[in-house]
């Protein structure tokens, strides 16, 4: 049994229980979009995302109907941005499997988006879920915000830590900050509590992104190409702090390789073993593990040992996962 299927033990009843809902929740009569919907489900990843919603809400009081609508919301919402950003960046894969526009071209894929959308925000209103259907809107805000900033910067390459940061609380951390909120408020607690399950998913959000810049060095045998952020020209931590701590010719002389040559392979290289040898990983996993405690901290105060226990384990493998 692997690490995540022992953490998935205590709600695997819950678990399966929401794949049906979710499933009841993308319906359509439709026979193109219903069948678009059901390749979505089949592909589905590891659930880490309804996950956190529900030990949150076991954390906060207990699983409620509420529970799973708000992982069907964050499911529906967070799936909606991904068939549309496949389509902005023309990918043809996501997890091994083809994208929607790959099979079904970009205008279908737009519409799957929509009505992803539209699905999640009438299971809310319908329900009358407005204080998740609130903390779900403002993620997928953040999202955006955080996606255009890295844009912005990216032509320039002048992200700074403090920049890298906003870009990922924003990109990355407000998705799992808002599965942990949606699980805390589909108990009826109060806002602090909500506010503490929040910032605690936001802190596992931060140290799961830095995780994920780590894997671009092979610091794990990913089976991932070494590379793939510096090809595509992105900053993360470990390459930001190798920059804040070289001289200014060595910083001229990478950003050069950076901008210009990073389609080819030897230059790509060049770039890694400068990190490498700029203390740029062991940096970023400690920022990473600063994160990870942060996130612990914050469970302190739930009542709940079981449930705080499973959380951790969560946020334990989403930081030692290898990929």
């Amino acid at each position: 049994m692997t690490k995540l299927e022992e953490i998935r033990k205590p709600i695997a009843k819950e678990l399966d229980a929401f794949e049906l809902k979710f499933r009841a929740a993308m319906k359509s009569s439709t026979p193109l979009l219903d069948r678009i919907t059901h390749y979505i489900v089949k592909r589905k990843g590891k659930q880490i995302r309804p996950m956190f919603v529900f030990l949150s809400a076991k954390a906060c009081g207990g699983i409620t109907e509420a529970s799973y609508r708000g992982a069907s919301l964050v499911e529906l919402l967070h799936t909606a941005t991904l068939v549309h950003d496949d389509v902005v960046d023309d990918a043809y894969q996501r997890r091994g499997f083809f994208s929607i526009n790959a099979l079904w071209k970009n205008k279908i894929a737009v519409l799957v988006g929509d009505y992803l959308l539209a699905k999640g925000l009438l299971l809310s209103v319908n329900n009358e879920d407005f204080r998740l259907l609130k903390i779900v809107s403002e993620a997928v805000q953040q999202m955006s915000e955080g996606e255009l900033l890295q844009i912005e910067k990216a032509r320039r390459l002048d992200i700074d830590e403090a920049v890298y940061f906003e870009v990922i609380r924003k990109k990355t951390a407000s998705l799992i900050a808002s599965c942990c909120a949606c699980g805390a408020a589909s108990t009826g607690a109060d806002e602090p509590t909500i506010e503490r399950m929040r910032l605690f998913g936001e802190k596992v959000g931060i140290a799961f992104q830095i995780k994920d810049d780590l894997f671009d060095f092979g610091t794990d045998d990913v089976g991932k190409p070494l590379g793939i952020d510096i090809k595509e020209k992105k900053m993360t931590l470990p390459l930001i702090y190798a920059l804040s701590k070289a001289t200014s010719s060595e910083k001229k002389h990478i950003i050069r390789i950076i901008k210009n040559h990073s389609q080819e392979q030897e230059k790509v290289d060049q770039v890694i073993e400068f990190v490498k040898n700029s203390g740029g990983i062991e940096y970023a996993q400690e920022q990473m593990e600063i994160y990870q405690a942060q996130a612990f901290d914050l469970l302190e105060d739930f009542e709940d040992q079981e449930a705080r226990a499973q959380l951790q384990a969560l946020v334990t493998y989403t930081t030692q996962r290898s990929k």
